[in-house]
């Protein structure tokens, strides 16, 4: 019964522990601030942005043609991105709407915001 007791322990420890790897910093990566890119001066090319922030890091190129971007390629990822899969409609919304001042993904904050701020650090000037 001990034994029983000694492995529950250790079990709920290390549930804890990952609960809170994966949790801490949400509300500083929520509350990253985006200031939107302008377009107009950024010639053709491929430009790699790096945002870095605890398990939300990334490295990303963004592809500019003719004042416009026409596509966005992970070159590293968020951890546990791929479980969210956030990465393909937060890029859908950038090349919809040309710039980074757009909805979040919904439930996927932080991560939305961490790809949004790479972008942004890709394309600045």
């Amino acid at each position: 019964m001990k034994k029983k007791l000694i492995v529950c322990g250790v079990i709920l420890l290390v549930f804890a522990g990952l609960f809170m790897a994966l949790t801490s910093g949400l509300s500083e990566g929520a509350s990253v601030t985006l200031y939107g890119i302008d377009l107009s001066n950024i010639p053709n090319g491929s430009y790699t942005g790096v945002h870095t922030f605890r398990r939300w890091s990334n490295t990303l190129v963004v592809h500019v043609n003719e004042n416009r971007i026409t596509g966005i390629d992970i070159v590293s990822d968020v951890l546990g991105a791929n479980v969210t899969n956030s990465s393909g409609e937060i890029f859908r919304r950038v090349i919809e709407a040309q710039n980074t001042i757009v909805d979040v993904v919904s439930g996927a904050t932080v991560t939305s915001k961490a790809y949004l701020k790479a972008i942004e650090n890709a394309l600045s000037r």
